[in-house]
């Protein structure tokens, strides 16, 4: 039944984007179907026909009309992260002091899907050798077994509809195989939430195994700023690295 509503819903959404009423016609009082967070600032809404490389309209999900928004500088900037297409869900950073302009656009139907990234083991305990000993192991290993061992894997995250995060790829550790393997992969942030605010991404991982324990801690939060969002190319800037990704389609799963 919440599915049928949901969907009731946006159809209503999508018809207004394209129908818009004359001012006798204008309810007096905006409906509220989506209330932001406190301290979020962003707009939220959908794109409707009618947008250019200079305006956006957009139909906010706070309810009311279309608005149409200056885009022309968030163009100059690169500060709208995604195409936009009729339809599609739109989180918006105005300009404090005209609120007549968008800085940022961010689209977050663009954002889903699977995004992913290639890592390398490093060598367990070589911080203990000295160079010589790192070099005179290196020559000792024969280049076939040198590159099964320097696999890359693959890891990744699927951003799922209704703030859900799906966390793909990466490996197990605590095998025998692992504590016997003279390499070991970094470890990986299992997210399994999403949101953003004021135009960043929040990330919350999973519940985090405490060490040498059974219990598990408080789940994490990591901030990252949007650098670049394509088709197929996702960047984003943490506190201390910055991490490209690139699409996969949902139809390539990737094992776990």
């Amino acid at each position: 039944m919440k599915k049928v509503i949901s969907l009731f819903i946006m159809m209503l959404l999508m018809a207004a984007c394209s129908l818009r009423p004359s001012p006798d016609e204008r309810q007096e009082e905006a409906i509220n179907i989506q209330q932001n967070e406190p301290g979020d600032s962003s707009l939220y809404g959908l794109t409707c026909d009618g947008c250019t490389d200079s305006i956006l309209i957009l139909l906010p999900f706070s309810g009311g009309d279309p608005d149409t928004f200056d885009i022309i500088n968030a163009n100059q900037t690169r500060q709208i992260f995604g195409r936009l297409h009729i339809g599609d869900e739109l989180a918006v950073i105005l300009n404090p002091e005209d609120k007549g302009e968008a800085q940022m656009i961010i689209n977050i139907e663009a954002l889903k899907g699977q995004w992913c990234y290639m890592v390398t083991p490093v060598w367990k305990h070589t911080d203990q050798m000295t160079e010589e000993m790192r070099q005179k192991m290196m020559e000792r290993i024969p280049d076939s077994i040198m590159k099964r061992l320097m696999q890359p894997r693959e890891y990744g995250f699927r951003i799922k509809p209704g703030h859900a995060v799906e966390a793909l790829g990466g490996v197990r550790r605590g095998g025998n195989d692992d504590k016997m393997s003279p390499v070991e992969y970094p470890r990986q942030r299992r997210y399994r939430e999403w949101k953003l605010y004021n135009g960043k991404l929040i990330l919350k991982t999973d519940s985090i195994r405490l060490p040498n324990t059974n219990k598990r801690g408080k789940p994490e939060y990591d901030t990252a700023v949007i650098q670049r969002l394509r088709r197929d190319t996702l960047v984003l800037r943490f506190k201390d690295h910055e991490q490209k990704y690139y699409r996969k389609t949902d139809s390539v799963q990737i094992s776990n």
